[in-house]
């Protein structure tokens, strides 16, 4: 019986480790996808779960980045939700390929709506023209809940590369890669200067399913490669026993 049982503590921490890596990332509040092309008009979506068993989410406020201003910034409608755009004059106009950038969007809060406990909501945005001068973007994020509880997703990377205990929504901003996009992007753009009142804009449903498909069976992967390695663990502890020589 000392066999079996040791065999089974393995096969159990082989296991809970590997879901255990596998899913505590999912939980945080991220950009969907993760990184986009330097200069280019993309959209992306704030996935936010639900941390809680006993409360929903309520409210989510997205802070943007002001040192990096964003010229064109339009929010596409979620059903039970408001979407209130705060613009904000910048202390130091920036210069960009739209011209000098005076006042920009430097916040987005969706209320009116709840996300409930095992759920997930992802709020659209569209960006343009990203930055060519930086290779990331962060997006400090409020996450309230009906209890009253506030988690404030706001800490950057620790130097060491290890994760925050709350980490950042980061968009990571990659090199073009080729002209021939890069111009597809840019003639899709709007030609005149930034405009004062973001608009709302509709995105491809298509689009939509397949990133949320993506993540999700990346999820759906991972947990069961878990589950095989558990399987196999016992499979070893069963074999081990069956050749043990008997008294």
């Amino acid at each position: 019986m000392s066999v079996i049982r040791r065999a089974l503590t393995i096969t159990a921490t082989a296991t809970a480790l590997t879901l255990g890596f596998a899913f505590p990332a999912l939980a945080h509040v991220t950009v969907q996808p993760g990184s986009v092309e330097q200069g280019s008009f993309s959209k992306v979506a704030f996935r936010v779960p639900n941390e809680r068993d006993d409360a929903s989410t309520t409210k989510i406020e997205v802070t943007f980045p002001v040192d990096h201003p964003l010229p064109f910034v339009s929010v596409k409608p979620v059903p039970g939700w408001k979407a209130e755009v705060t613009e904000g004059k910048l202390a130091t106009p920036v210069q960009s390929q739209y011209g000098e950038i005076t006042e920009a969007v430097t916040k987005i809060t969706w209320s009116g709506g709840e996300v409930k406990p095992g759920e997930f909501q992802e709020f659209e945005v569209s960006l343009g023209g990203l930055p060519t001068e930086t290779d990331h973007l962060y997006f400090p994020t409020k996450q309230t809940y009906s209890s009253g509880e506030v988690v404030d997703w706001k800490d950057e990377p620790k130097a060491d590369g290890g994760e925050a205990e709350r980490p950042v929504p980061t968009l990571k901003l990659t090199p073009p890669t080729g002209d021939d996009h890069h111009g597809a992007a840019a003639s899709a753009a709007p030609s005149a200067a930034p405009s004062a009142a973001p608009a709302v804009a509709a995105s491809p449903v298509a689009a939509d399913a397949h990133d949320s498909g993506s993540a999700d069976g990346t999820a759906r992967l991972i947990g069961g490669i878990g589950i095989v390695v558990g399987i196999a663990g016992v499979g070893v502890a069963i074999a081990a026993l069956r050749r043990r020589p008997t008294a």
